[in-house]
């Protein structure tokens, strides 16, 4: 699929990778829509799409909950009457361990910080791929890739976080051998660690140690991961499977 003329959708736009990939599709010819969860969020793409001129929709939209995602969705088919692209990018952490012991005194990880994530990340993911792929069903179809981690096969202090990812990579399985008798495609991208906002507020000592582990001895480039994803929409023959775009890394 090429990208000139497309209309994609890509949530949790407002900084980070979902807005370098915003910008990427946009300069490539793609009419895009991107939300995140208010206004402030979405600052950063819209300084660049006033900058560049570039054809990028916004939208404040909480992917966890439901009446919000079917509003966002319906509207963008009131106006296009069709999907091409969807890229389910809005995520959060909340790291921590399951119970930690000091002194004695045991402290667990709240409820609300394992729930959060939960329903951002998977939940999220989960409502806007039935609204999108409800919407390329009846329009002949089109691609939907989902952004997993490299912390999906298990990382120390995020049960939450790798729980969440290990179940999008499941969910593109899935939803790749349900989905393609609409000519729709599922795939996965999964990032190591990469040059972000979140990575960048880590102390130089704690950076060092990341780099280190990766064999290439580099944080992977935002730029990276949205040519990854461009590189699956591209493909018409990938479907089902997760790229892993981390530098070598495993944890």
């Amino acid at each position: 699929m090429n990208l000139e003329g497309r209309i994609c959708v890509i949530t949790g736009a407002g900084r980070g990778i979902g807005q370098q990939i915003a910008t990427d599709f946009a300069r490539s010819g793609a009419k895009v829509y991107v939300c995140d969860i208010n206004q402030e969020s979405l600052s950063g793409v819209r300084q660049a799409t006033t900058k560049d001129g570039l054809n990028i929709t916004l939208a404040v939209c909480d992917v966890s909950d439901e009446p919000s995602v079917m509003g966002w969705f319906e509207s963008i088919q009131r106006a296009e009457n069709r999907l091409d692209v969807l890229i389910n990018n809005a995520g959060i952490t909340r790291d921590g361990l399951l119970v930690r012991v000091k002194d004695g005194e045991v402290s667990r990880m709240p409820l609300a910080d394992f729930e959060r994530v939960v329903n951002v990340n998977l939940k999220g993911a989960f409502l806007c791929a039935r609204e999108g792929a409800a919407i390329m069903a009846l329009n002949g179809g089109g691609v939907i890739v989902n952004i997993s981690s490299i912390s999906r096969a298990g990382n120390f202090g995020q049960g939450n976080y790798s729980a969440t990812k290990a179940g999008i990579d499941a969910m593109t399985v899935t939803w790749s051998k349900e989905l393609a008798k609409y000519k729709i495609r599922v795939a996965a991208v999964a990032p190591g660690y990469t040059h972000t906002e979140m990575v960048e507020a880590v102390s130089a000592g704690a950076l060092e140690r990341i780099v280190n582990q990766v064999p290439l001895r580099r944080l992977g480039e935002m730029t990276e991961i949205s040519s990854a994803i461009q590189f699956i929409v591209h493909n018409d023959f990938v479907t089902g499977r997760t790229l892993e775009i981390d530098g070598g890394l495993r944890i």
